[in-house]
């Protein structure tokens, strides 16, 4: 597959006038992106080799930032995996508060750099936070059709896989990814004495997409403590490898309130072709939560709705605490799901869209069924 006509990112408007005023950290998975996205900053040419892109795992360049020591006549630098560093907090401050007239400072990690800055030195209203996602169908297309959509399930949204369309490539690629984040990344987060068991972990959570999330059941499957498999399964996520979202309560319905599903940064590590599906949906709802949150100031919540007697629509989008719409995955085209007529009486959520994989288009009051890439469309996801 041909990589989009433009170069450019999503976020890279918002990063550039952000820029001006400010810190930029660019956090993300590992490889989806965000050292490209970074290195453009400095132009159309620069590469890993430019004097701007200053890289923690190269230890002269470790050894010149401790000092404090940077390039002459750079007026953007990039700092990449500085939070490996414990003090970088202290660090990336003082080179702000030094620097801030001559230069810009970008900062990347694949970690959760908003997990790193509690505690020790303040950043406080240095800094803005952007969170780079994996492509989504528009952000691939600008007139996403049926064949973007199976190209993105079947590759997932990670640059590399994704434009190579190799699938033995992908297979390897896959691994090799899995083994950085839980041995590289994740020793360099806190220390884990437990990592076998956290590879155990990591293979059992693909099957756990699509579903209610029992923590007790990987905790059977695992021979551990309950509060053991919830600390792995936080630390995960704090490496951008997978999410949780919480259940929408409503006076109306009993709806659950303790239960959370599990997704996938990487929805290609799903077997199951309908958990693939919800988990690509929940992506894209997740990056327009994280897009708006994030470029325009904007409290978004990404969550479902389920009730005690297990009713349920996979997906509310909330801002400000107030739902804007819900949506219902299907990927075949099937009739509406009766559960949306239930919860459309019963909340105050305004609209409901069933998204599919198919043709059919049509709707009832505010429900609508439509294929998920005029769904995209008609919301001008990122």
């Amino acid at each position: 597959m041909d990589r989009p006509k433009t170069s450019e990112r999503y976020l890279m408007g918002a990063i550039c006038e952000a820029l001006q005023k400010k810190m930029v950290f660019i956090g993300g998975p590992r490889q989806v992106g965000k050292t490209t996205l970074a290195l453009q900053l400095l132009g159309p040419e620069a590469n890993e080799t430019h004097p701007g892109y200053l890289n923690w795992d190269r230890p002269e360049m470790a050894a010149n930032l401790r000092r404090g020591i940077l390039p002459q006549k750079q007026p953007i630098i990039i700092l990449d995996e500085i939070h490996k560093f414990a003090r970088w907090r202290g660090l990336v401050k003082g080179l702000y508060d030094t620097e801030k007239s001559f230069r810009r400072i970008v900062v990347t990690g694949s970690a959760r750099l908003d997990y790193y800055r509690k505690g020790g030195e303040s950043l406080a209203n240095r800094y803005r936070y952007f969170r780079l996602h994996p492509f989504s169908l528009r952000e691939l297309n600008s007139s996403p059709t049926a064949a973007h959509v199976d190209q993105l399930l079947k590759f997932g949204g990670f640059p590399e896989p994704l434009f190579a369309q190799d699938e033995r490539m992908h297979r390897i690629w896959q691994r090799d990814r899995i083994a950085r984040v839980v041995k590289e990344d994740l020793r360099d987060l806190e220390y884990v004495r437990e990592i076998s068991l956290i590879e155990q972990l990591v293979d059992l959570l693909p099957g756990r997409v699509g579903s209610v999330l029992s923590v007790n059941s990987l905790r059977e499957d695992l021979q551990v403590d309950h509060k053991s498999v919830e600390r792995w399964i936080t630390i995960l996520e704090n490496l951008y490898y997978c999410f949780r979202i919480l259940p929408f309560g409503s006076p109306k319905i009993r709806a659950v309130k303790k239960e959370k599903k599990l997704f996938l940064w990487d929805w290609s590590q799903v077997s199951d072709p309908g958990a693939r599906f919800e988990n690509l949906v929940a992506s894209q709802l997740l990056k327009y939560c994280h897009f708006i949150e994030d470029t325009e100031g904007y409290a978004m919540e990404l969550r479902f709705l389920r009730d005690t007697d297990k009713r349920e629509v996979d997906f509310v989008v909330l801002k400000d605490s107030k739902p804007l719409f819900a949506v219902e995955c299907k990927s075949g085209e099937k009739q509406m799901s009766p559960h949306l007529s239930y919860f459309s009486e019963r909340t105050k959520i305004p609209k409901f869209y069933q998204v599919h994989r198919g043709e059919a288009n049509y709707g009832r009051g505010n429900i609508s069924v439509m294929p998920f890439t005029q769904f995209c469309n008609e919301l001008n996801l990122p």
